[in-house]
């Protein structure tokens, strides 16, 4: 099989399967991963361990940033549109924070901004 990434040397297929209780219906999902690493570098725990690892630190480093600097968990909100732009506006202030403020850590980034509207304001006018 090919694929058009230079340095794939593996791809990985993990199967899931899920039954929900409630109804019994059971689905199985199917995702793939390429890696630069030889297929023989890991055994199949290892390669779980590796996924696993990989998106639990990007879901982790971005869920908490989302949800506790700006309350994304508090939405009660079930519209799908409205979710995903509310997540598109949070991002892209996120983008901006961080090239605004490369060196300082959350909470001094809030202090910096929490009573300066006008930096606040530029900060948003230059996404």
């Amino acid at each position: 099989m090919a694929a058009d990434f230079p340095y794939a040397r593996t791809l990985i297929v993990v199967r899931s399967q899920r039954t929900i209780k409630k109804t019994g219906a059971t689905s199985t999902e199917s995702r793939y991963y390429l890696c630069s690493a030889q297929a023989q570098q890991y055994t199949p725990a290892g390669w779980h361990q590796l996924i696993r690892g990989h998106w639990a630190g990007v879901e982790i480093r971005n869920h908490w940033r989302r949800d506790v600097l700006m309350g994304a968990d508090r939405s009660r909100s079930r519209k799908a549109n409205l979710l995903a732009n509310l997540a598109l506006i949070r991002n892209a202030l996120l983008y901006g924070l961080a090239q605004e403020f490369h060196d300082s850590s959350q909470p001094q980034v809030r202090e910096a901004l929490q009573s300066n509207l006008k930096r606040c304001l530029a900060l948003i006018s230059s996404l």
